[in-house]
């Protein structure tokens, strides 16, 4: 899967493996979001049993090894994620269900990224 944002392209399973190497996370799938009038980098994300975890944790965690502009800018926690036939995470699914109230919005709180890596 590969996201085109800003003139970026970015690979999907390169942030799915930085948001994964965060200990509280079992699952991620990352898309990309038509919002307004360009394309935003998405990621539903499952939590391992018993853990909490702050949206906040994983944008620093992210942008401390991704370029800026493939740090996600919604997160979504969920349940689990649904699957295709081949039990592969249902990219298209997760694209049509989009942005919802149940979305953390980086830029609604208040996070900017630089241009340069941090």
């Amino acid at each position: 899967d590969s996201i085109r944002r800003r003139g970026e392209n970015i690979s999907a399973a390169d942030v799915e493996r930085q948001l994964l190497a965060h200990p509280a996370i079992s699952d991620a799938a990352v898309v990309g979001v038509q919002v307004a009038v360009e394309q935003e980098v998405m990621a539903f994300l499952v939590a391992r049993p018993g853990e909490e975890l702050a949206p906040e944790d994983l944008i620093a965690l992210t942008t401390e090894r991704l370029p800026y502009y493939a740090v996600p800018r919604y997160l979504e926690f969920v349940d689990e994620l649904p699957r295709t036939e081949a039990l592969r995470a249902d990219k298209q699914a997760l694209r049509e269900r989009g942005v919802s109230e149940a979305s953390w919005d980086r830029e609604a709180a208040g996070i900017r990224l630089r241009r340069e890596r941090l």
